[in-house]
């Protein structure tokens, strides 16, 4: 192509010069540049080797696999629950829209060698989430289910552990929220909070994660994974008053 606009460019110069020889040899070069272009054209059309329902069904049965084989050799990724996690980020494969989603943002640009580079400088960026609001929400929403006889005191001392499920529930409650901020975004959430703080809220209760039984079980458990590979589980909550 670009040498098709050259050779355009010199004949136009060429024939304000009125250089009629000249001409006639730009000319010819001008058209084999051009039948060079339409068969590279053609070569390029016809060297993909997907049809349009083909490239939905890799997506959804092989990429999966090449992007985790790609990214082995610079970073640990993990699958888990149909996401792909490479802490802190949760990958979503998008299939019907030829993307990925990165946490919230849809990503369409999917060869694996340049998503591992996305993430990659995602590990590099200083944390963005926001665990001192995330802490706050938890409490506001602990605070509604233990609270006693409709008063406004909370149940002092080491307080009542609330099942995660039913926190995450009322997070999602709105009508699509739970595709927005799926499972494995809350597990994210709570694991970025227990291992890098706040402990605290501003009215000075602290968060726990105590073991439960009900780790043991699948349902009701939110799963991540940390950058060492080791599966964290996640069953309830329990908020204490300060003093």
């Amino acid at each position: 192509a670009g040498q098709l606009i050259r050779l355009a460019k010199q004949l136009q110069k060429e024939s304000r010069e009125g250089k009629l020889a000249a001409m006639k040899r730009t000319q010819g070069r001008l058209n084999e540049a051009l039948g060079s272009l339409g068969e590279t054209v053609a070569n390029a059309v016809q060297a993909w080797p997907f049809q349009d329902g083909e490239e939905e069904q890799y997506l959804k049965d092989g990429y999966s696999t090449e992007l985790r084989r790609i990214a082995s050799e610079r970073l640990d990724m993990h699958e888990r629950d149909d996401r792909l996690i490479c802490p802190p980020s949760v990958v979503r494969i998008l299939p019907g829209e030829r993307a990925v989603r990165i946490d919230k943002k849809k990503v369409s640009s999917i060869r694996p060698s340049y998503l591992v580079d996305v993430l990659l400088e995602n590990q590099k960026k200083p944390d963005r989430h926001q665990s001192g609001a995330f802490l706050e929400s938890l409490y506001a929403v602990y605070s509604v289910i233990v609270r006693e006889d409709n008063t406004d005191r909370l149940v002092r001392t080491a307080g009542r552990v609330v099942p995660l499920e039913t926190i995450y529930r009322l997070f999602t409650s709105l009508p699509g929220s739970h595709r927005e901020y799926d499972r494995t975004d809350f597990a994210r959430d709570l694991y970025i909070l227990e291992t890098k703080g706040p402990e605290r809220t501003k009215r000075g209760a602290a968060i726990s994660f105590p073991s439960s039984t009900g780790t043991r079980r699948s349902t009701g458990v939110f799963s991540f994974v940390g950058p060492d590979g080791r599966d964290v589980q996640y069953y309830g909550l329990r908020f204490t008053e300060g003093d």
